[in-house]
């Protein structure tokens, strides 16, 4: 087993009760007709737009008005992915260059670090405060007030806990978004994250009206066509290295820019490849590395159960959880994939 496999729990710490009354108390603090900005990091999954719009409306519940949120690179209109495009909330979103350029208070989701809110970070300088949002292990504390629980299954666990500790009720709206957030960070409650707590959480939130079985359709079931096909050409080219990580295995797989537009699709449509590649019996560790400029890769990173990915995404400049994480790769698909290589080695 490597030193990777090794590797201690990560930190399972809760945000303290200090931590919840200061947050508390700077929304609460607020006139109604404050400026409040809510921002997810880049390239936003369903835990990060699901929590962001679910409080987003929490606080509308509560009288705010002056609502604006966000996440880097949203233009105008911001288009968020297919999957969540039906999604409560989403008349909140404006473009990122529209934003309130020194907000009362900010509110950000999903983000471990600073570098995930891109352009927007300056704001974290201009407001008057700012809460983080988080269930990452490898957070790295950034902003004023830290709501992070690196035991959470997902950030929505978090939101729910701001939601009610500010007397927001659960309606279907706010739900369909936790419940979204929590689907899809749990991989439709598959994951070893998935607790009893989670399920209690499920439970409350179907209790306030949602369809549960309808969302799964629209987020897990429903692809463009030519995204079935474009995942059929990147799985064939999967490797699988039988010896890596210590004899544990590492499979993996890429996509290109010139793929995406052989099939007319999005960047968003690959997400959900890296289950479809980690499924592999013989190896522990599964990387799709997903091509976002002439030599720049997203590399998602899965694990189940005997190497701590997140910490070989942390030593290549990325962040995420035991489990499952992710970085930023540069040069070649061979750089990248050699760069994954070497830190399982290590």
């Amino acid at each position: 087993m490597t030193a990777l496999a090794e590797a201690p729990a990560p930190d399972t710490s809760v945000p303290s009760p200090d931590e919840w009354e200061a947050a508390v108390g700077a929304v609460r603090a607020l006139p109604q007709d404050a400026q409040v900005l809510l921002v997810c990091h880049v390239n936003p999954d369903g835990d990060a737009l699901g929590s962001m719009l679910g409080v987003a409306l929490g606080l509308r519940r509560l009288g705010f008005h002056n609502l604006q949120a966000t996440f880097p690179g949203a233009g105008s209109p911001p288009v968020v992915p297919e999957p969540f495009r039906w999604l409560p909330g989403l008349d909140l979103l404006v473009p990122a260059a529209a934003v309130f350029p020194a907000p009362d208070v900010l509110l950000c989701f999903d983000a471990a670090s600073a570098s995930r809110l891109g352009d927007l970070v300056d704001r974290l300088d201009t407001a008057g405060a700012a809460i983080v949002l988080d269930h990452h292990a490898s957070n790295t504390r950034f902003g004023g007030i830290h709501l992070v629980d690196p035991g959470a299954a997902a950030t929505s666990v978090v939101a729910e806990g701001l939601l009610a500790r500010l007397g927001v009720a659960l309606d279907p709206e706010i739900a369909e978004c936790l419940y979204v957030a929590l689907a899809t960070d749990t991989g439709s409650f598959r994951f070893d994250m998935t607790t009893p707590a989670v399920h209690e959480m499920a439970a409350r939130l179907i209790a306030a009206g949602i369809s549960p079985g309808e969302i799964s359709r629209r987020v897990f079931d429903t692809r463009p066509f030519g995204a079935v096909r474009l995942y059929g050409d990147v799985l064939q080219r999967a490797q699988l290295e039988p010896e890596a990580a210590g004899g544990v295995g590492l499979v993996w797989t890429y996509a290109t820019l010139d793929d995406l537009a052989r099939y007319g699709q999005q960047p968003y449509v690959l997400e959900p490849l890296i289950d479809s590649v980690r499924i592999a019996a013989e190896a522990d560790v599964s990387c799709v590395v997903k091509q976002v400029g002439e030599a720049e890769w997203a590399v998602s990173m899965r694990s189940k159960g005997a190497v701590d990915v997140s910490r070989v995404a942390v030593a290549l400049g990325g962040g995420g959880h035991r489990l499952a994480a992710g970085f930023t790769g540069r040069g070649s698909v061979g750089d990248v994939v050699a760069s994954i290589r070497a830190q399982l080695a290590a």
